[in-house]
């Protein structure tokens, strides 16, 4: 199983970015698939996560309302919308799975299954 993460890079605060996660070795439709992030000191928190199966959606309270997470089943391709970024979104985001199988809380780290490399986001001011 890969998740392999793409699209980071150096943005100017209020700048956008999307980030691709790639999935070969699962079905995204069986996962919930989602995104972390860990800056520097800090532990990985979930961001978002979405499950096609059930329909599940998450967005933590940082990224609400500026983040949108989607999936392309033809793809197996996992995406993070970034819009209005703010120099405390730096960190290393990463794709993560886990089976869509109750009970689950996608943006759980303890639980998940599959994590990908990561890929660095840096938001200047």
């Amino acid at each position: 199983v890969q998740l392999v993460e793409s699209g980071g890079g150096l943005v100017q605060a209020g700048g956008s970015l999307r980030l691709s996660c790639a999935a070969s070795g699962i079905t995204v439709e069986d996962y919930a698939i989602g995104w972390f992030r860990q800056a520097p000191g800090k532990e990985r928190e979930g961001i978002s996560c979405l499950s096609y199966r059930d329909g599940t959606r998450y967005y933590g309270d940082s990224t609400k309302g500026r983040f949108t997470i989607s999936i392309s089943i033809a793809r197996d391709t996992a995406y993070l919308q970034m819009h209005s970024l703010r120099p405390e979104d730096t960190a290393v985001y990463y794709c993560s799975a886990v089976e869509s199988v109750p009970p689950y809380v996608c943006n759980d780290r303890d639980i998940i299954h599959y994590w990908g490399q990561g890929t660095q986001v840096t938001v200047s001011s």
